[in-house]
């Protein structure tokens, strides 16, 4: 469990754009239970995370589609709505940072740490976005 001082400027760069913070697994729940379109930022403390994960998916929201609701867990943090996110993400491994598109509750775009890690936050962007062109 990391300290809230150490992961409170980590979770506010993603709800000052927009993004909901999920801490329980009936949070997890209900927002993967709305109908429409529901991204899911699994955050870390990680440096892909902080360069190019978040910022990436903060970026994408600036296209002509994006989705519905924008969710976000932290992982190391609330360990057990992170956990509850990951069962929705099956058959993908547990990996953070991870951003997940819903719709309608279904998992219909998956970017793991391994699509994260060496790419910039433009190219992040530009991935979400050709998914919210065909999902959203």
């Amino acid at each position: 469990m990391y300290p809230e001082e150490l992961v409170r400027p980590m979770k506010a760069q993603l709800e000052t754009a927009g993004f909901t913070s999920l801490h329980t697994t009936e949070e997890v729940t209900a927002a993967l239970a709305k109908e429409g379109t529901t991204l899911v930022m699994v955050n870390s403390v990680c440096g892909c995370a902080a360069g190019t994960a978040r910022p990436g998916a903060i970026a994408s929201l600036n296209s002509d589609k994006s989705p519905a609701n924008l969710t976000t867990v932290f992982a190391g943090v609330d360990a057990a709505a992170t956990n509850k996110a990951r069962e929705f993400m099956i058959p993908f491994p547990p990996s953070s940072p991870a951003i997940a598109l819903f719709k309608d509750g279904q998992l219909v775009h998956m970017l793991e740490r391994h699509h994260i890690e060496g790419r910039s936050a433009e190219m992040i962007a530009a991935n979400l976005t050709g998914a919210y062109d065909e999902f959203c």
